[in-house]
């Protein structure tokens, strides 16, 4: 993990057989990733994909 300011930071992760990643515990930390916590998948296919909180990304949408 590269830590790249106070707030942030770059890690590589490896896809596994499954299509599965492992978030690593810095940033589950940072985030507050919990088990059981439903994340939304954003993909753009020129600027590639992000992961978001689903409680954030919903109340960021208006819908919660």
């Amino acid at each position: 993990m590269e830590k790249v300011e106070e707030n942030r930071f770059i890690v590589s992760v490896k896809v596994g057989p499954k299509g599965q990643i492992t978030i690593p515990k810095e940033a589950r930390n940072m985030f507050d990733i919990k088990e059981g916590d439903t994340l939304m998948v954003l993909g753009d296919k020129e600027k590639g994909l992000a992961l978001v909180k689903a409680d954030i990304f919903y109340s960021l949408m208006g819908n919660k």
